[in-house]
């Protein structure tokens, strides 16, 4: 049987809230909002707020700011928690308003495994101007990942093009059957 994988992204519908950058306790924005899918363990000191920049229906999934922090209700947290307890890192935050526990999910696992043949790579240039960035991914569109470089890891971002957050068919599933919200799964 062959293994499926899919990206997960929000679901972005029209009323729905939108979560801002985390801060820290004394109200300003965490340095480095794009450590939250680096596909690495972190450390994070003290507790974090999540404001909310634009009301609207709470979702049991968003991603938040400019670095799109994956922020999970504590239900769907359980689900990665019990399918996935090696891949996944959580970080409790308080959205302001909201009586149900959050937390940002952190993939702890970056895997090089886009399969560049069957997916639009596109690259930088020397022409764009930026040396330092010459030869990484410029935009990866219609994603596909070589399954046979994954192994056992459920939950992981993809190594070059840490956008991407990636989980097995087995936690879509579980997702799916708790109806949680504000998800969009593509098959990669």
């Amino acid at each position: 049987m062959t293994l499926r994988y899919f990206e997960l992204s929000e679901d972005v519908q029209a009323g729905t809230w939108y979560l801002g950058d985390p801060v820290d306790e004394q109200g300003r924005e965490v340095e480095d909002p794009w450590q939250f899918r680096a596909g690495r363990p972190l450390s994070v000191t003290g507790r974090l707020t999540m404001p909310i920049d634009q009301q609207g229906r709470a979702l049991d999934f968003s991603t938040a700011g400019v670095g799109l922090a994956p922020v999970v209700h504590v239900q769907v947290a359980s689900v990665f928690a019990e399918l996935a307890p090696a891949d996944v890192q959580f970080i409790p935050v308080r959205i302001k308003g909201m009586p149900d526990q959050y937390v940002i999910l952190v993939a702890t696992k970056c895997i090089l495994c886009i399969d560049e043949q069957a997916s639009a790579v596109q690259f930088w240039t020397a022409e764009d101007g930026l040396p330092e960035k010459v030869g990484t991914y410029y935009a990866v569109d219609d994603l596909h990942i070589d399954v046979k470089k994954v192994g056992t890891t459920k939950v992981f971002r993809t190594e070059g093009w840490k956008i991407a957050l990636i989980v097995s068919e087995d936690i879509k599933i579980a997702l799916e059957r708790i109806l949680a919200t504000g998800m969009r799964f593509t098959e990669v």
